[in-house]
């Protein structure tokens, strides 16, 4: 196994903001989708724009739904924005879709009096230790863009949230399986050191 990153391309990911945020922090990554060389990378992210529904049939024409899953179990798994909000059970945009399995838990539109999509920077409460927090002070500022949110079945699970006119989950992790709804790629020193941090991860 080569130790760099896999960053998952089904056709429905922002994928060089995320490449080029490793490339500065010095990581070694590849963005691709065939399953050889996904497999042979010690890490994976799951990138993610636009609608839950589509953004699955893109992951399952590509024949990649059982593989992450299985990839979930024996090595470090992160998704962004909507990448994470695939891992929960399943999402309620546009229809009921199933998602990957891998957070219990479900995904909504964000139920709060201010406006969407939630576009902007937001502060992160720390809720659970997590390791990919390590450096990091609570109240922390990060960059959304979304609409839609997860809820954790156990709130074990919940590692961060953020305060949008209603409690937002932020950061999940559950295991080998990582999800920040904001996008680190974006968030200056605070994500830069969470990629750093995911890098890092050991067993």
């Amino acid at each position: 196994m080569t130790n760099r990153i896999g960053i998952i391309d089904y056709g429905a990911g922002n994928l060089m903001s995320v490449a080029n945020a490793l490339k500065y922090l010095g990581i070694d990554s590849v963005i691709s989708r065939e399953k050889s060389v996904l497999e042979d990378c010690s890490r994976l992210i799951l990138p993610g724009v636009g609608a839950f529904p589509y953004a699955m049939d893109s992951l399952e024409a590509a024949g990649l739904t059982d593989f992450i899953r299985q990839q979930a179990e024996k090595k470090p798994l992160l998704g962004i924005c909507l990448g994470m909000q695939m891992l929960f059970d399943s999402g309620e945009e546009l229809e009921h879709r199933e998602g990957l399995g891998l957070i219990p838990g479900y995904v909504d539109k964000i139920d709060t009096p201010l406006k969407l999509p939630a576009i902007g920077w937001n502060a992160l409460s720390f809720k659970n230790d997590c390791p990919m927090l390590r450096g990091l002070e609570d109240g922390a500022y990060v960059y959304f863009v979304h609409s839609f949110c997860g809820h954790v079945k156990e709130r074990e699970h919940l590692a961060a949230s953020t305060d949008y006119g209603t409690e937002v989950t932020a950061l999940v992790w559950r295991d080998y399986v990582y999800g920040a709804q904001f996008h680190p790629e974006k968030s200056g020193e605070t994500g830069l050191q969470m990629l750093k941090n995911f890098w890092e991860l050991t067993d």
